[in-house]
């Protein structure tokens, strides 16, 4: 569709000057071709809500400040995204919201990436920085780095495909290269945890960690693995482009490994926040079960 493309009427169907309404056109001349979701929409925003209060209280219980900073960023990230959807509820053709939510929904689970290396670091630095291949500061120095060119890619590419109104096939292009670069970066992160761990594990008795150490790493690991599905779903997505896919169109999709895969990443970071196993209490008992091989956590 074009911003100048014009009806009776003077009306202008998408764009900066579009004044399409459902009264003046029907719902498949817009870009998603559907109506979002008012209620699952609200929800999200809700749940996100409700995790960044979460995480703010973690964040200040066992001061874990950059964890905090970045998980908080992700959830008004997400939320200021789907109140653009809200916004294209009322009016599937409203630029302001889809500009509002292809930006900030698509931006958002970077600064829950960028939260995982930051605990990839702290991991490092506490377990054994001497088995590492590189040294935990570097962590923050590759991954962090990597992770601002994947929302600065992503985020231009889905401002270029805004304001083409979803026809600039660059546009297109530059957000399947920062989706594609999330992918490769949280691959490696995946490897070098990996690899961590084994040689962790060749030098420790076979009872290295503790069962809330065990759970931890279990969560974390949930968690990249939900951010790694949503990405292959929106490299999919973004394939066929905007205007002749038949993903984009499909709500119930994007509903499904959009919104609910970063939900339950986000609450899965919740679990495995480094304040649980890195606080006082719960390193104690962790030295103790590499010592005797035996133990339980007991909560704080």
């Amino acid at each position: 569709m074009s911003s100048d493309a014009q009806l009776p009427g003077n009306v202008i169907i998408f764009g900066p000057d579009g004044n399409c309404t459902l009264d003046l056109c029907p719902i498949e001349w817009s870009v998603y071709k559907y109506q979002p979701n008012l209620a699952a929409n609200i929800i999200f925003i809700v749940i996100y809500a409700i995790a960044m209060g979460v995480h703010v209280y973690l964040g200040f219980r066992w001061r874990a400040w950059w964890y905090m900073v970045f998980m908080m960023l992700g959830c008004i990230v997400e939320i200021i995204g789907y109140i653009g959807r809200i916004l294209m509820h009322y009016n599937p053709f409203s630029f302001p919201g889809f500009m509002i939510q292809i930006v900030f929904v698509t931006s958002g689970p970077v600064f829950y990436t960028a939260a995982i290396y930051v605990t990839l670091a702290k991991t490092i630095q506490y377990l054994a920085p001497e088995v590492s291949r590189i040294k935990p500061n570097l962590i923050w120095w590759i991954f962090i780095p990597a992770d601002m060119v994947c929302l600065t890619l992503q985020a231009a590419g889905g401002a270029l495909s805004t304001v083409s109104e979803g026809s600039s096939q660059n546009g297109v292009d530059i957000a399947m290269a920062g989706l594609a670069l999330q992918v490769i970066v949280l691959f490696v992160f995946c490897v070098l945890m990996t690899d961590y761990l084994i040689r962790y594990f060749r030098s420790k008795p076979t009872n290295a960690l503790s069962s809330r150490m065990r759970l931890f790493f279990g969560f974390l690991a949930a968690a990249v693995l939900m951010i790694l599905g949503r990405c292959a779903y929106r490299c999919y997505e973004l394939s066929e482009g905007y205007q002749d896919s038949t993903v984009i169109t499909d709500e119930g999709l994007f509903i499904g490994l959009e919104g609910v895969l970063i939900i339950i990443a986000v609450f899965c970071l919740c679990i495995g926040h480094p304040g649980f196993v890195f606080n006082e209490k719960a390193m104690l008992v962790n030295s103790r079960q590499t010592s005797d091989g035996e133990g339980t956590f007991e909560s704080k």
